[in-house]
């Protein structure tokens, strides 16, 4: 019974995994379940035994997007010191970026996708982002926390445009 539950878990997570690319590649109203299905090798109907939905099924691959940038950031705040904090945070992202760029690019088009269930998980998403890096700024002792956190989240924004549209210029700094 256990090794079949494993095997449910790996075949839902790949299923994700592939609705990722999909809709990272076409936009979530072009992409079918049956593209996701073709990606993963499995008949489309395999899917709805996972997702009773394509919206539920983005929901599960914006879940994974976001956990994956918590989890990457909470490694950080545990295990640097207070003075690297905001440089291995950004460090943190940009790996993300680059190893995981269709999240990225499905988070970016999630935003401007205003069907409820959609709107609030990226609403949660984001808001557990903000407060990992407001406690953590101000766990830190970083003056005007609420602050740094805005601009940090804002540089976050500005890195996804400039990936999504090869435009480095638009991380360069001064420094």
């Amino acid at each position: 019974m256990a090794k079949n539950s494993a095997v449910s878990v790996s075949r839902q997570n790949e299923i994700i995994s592939a609705a990722i690319e999909v809709f990272a590649e076409m936009g979530f109203y072009r992409a079918t379940t049956a593209k996701v299905a073709e990606r993963t090798n499995i008949s489309q109907p395999y899917i709805f035994k996972f997702f009773s939905t394509k919206e539920e099924l983005l929901r599960a691959a914006l879940k994974t997007s976001w956990t994956r940038i918590a989890d990457s950031f909470n490694q950080v705040v545990s295990t640097v010191p207070p003075e690297l904090l905001e440089k291995e945070l950004i460090t943190a992202y940009e790996k993300i970026m680059y190893e995981h760029r269709n999240e990225v690019l499905l988070q970016m088009q999630a935003q401007t996708i205003m069907d409820a269930p959609i709107v609030e998980v990226m609403r949660e998403g984001f808001d557990n982002i903000r407060q990992i890096v407001l406690n953590a700024f101000v766990e830190a002792g970083i003056p005007e926390p609420a602050e740094r956190t805005m601009l940090f989240l804002a540089r976050g924004m500005l890195c996804n445009i400039s990936m999504a549209l090869d435009m480095p210029e638009l991380m360069k700094t001064d420094d």
